[in-house]
């Protein structure tokens, strides 16, 4: 038995695992907190919108946005991003208040 578990601590040590991403910054760990943040409160919004094609477009349009942005690492770009994405949002948001509201 003992010999089986040196075998596989072996094979361990010499393969890196594919399960285990690089370590980032805690300057990264935050932004990425941030966006994720931003994604939650976007999509919360609009679940308050009545189904229609519009809801649909808005979604679309959110989620290509991050999709669009997904590989950024450069620290300033992604503040710049997040900085953008939270004005538009609070532009969708006065129309969404609209929509729901009226």
């Amino acid at each position: 038995m003992r010999s089986s578990l040196k075998l596989l601590a072996s094979i361990s040590r010499s393969q890196p695992s594919k399960l285990k991403k690089p370590a980032v910054s805690l300057d990264h760990f935050i932004q990425r907190q941030r966006v994720l943040g931003l994604w939650r409160e976007i999509v919360r919004a609009l679940n308050k919108v009545p189904n229609s094609p519009t809801k649909d477009e808005l979604h679309s349009y959110a989620r290509d946005e991050f999709e669009r942005h997904r590989n950024v690492t450069d620290l300033q770009h992604i503040r710049y991003l997040l900085s953008t994405g939270k004005s538009e949002f609070e532009t969708m948001r006065r129309y969404i208040d609209e929509q729901v509201m009226g």
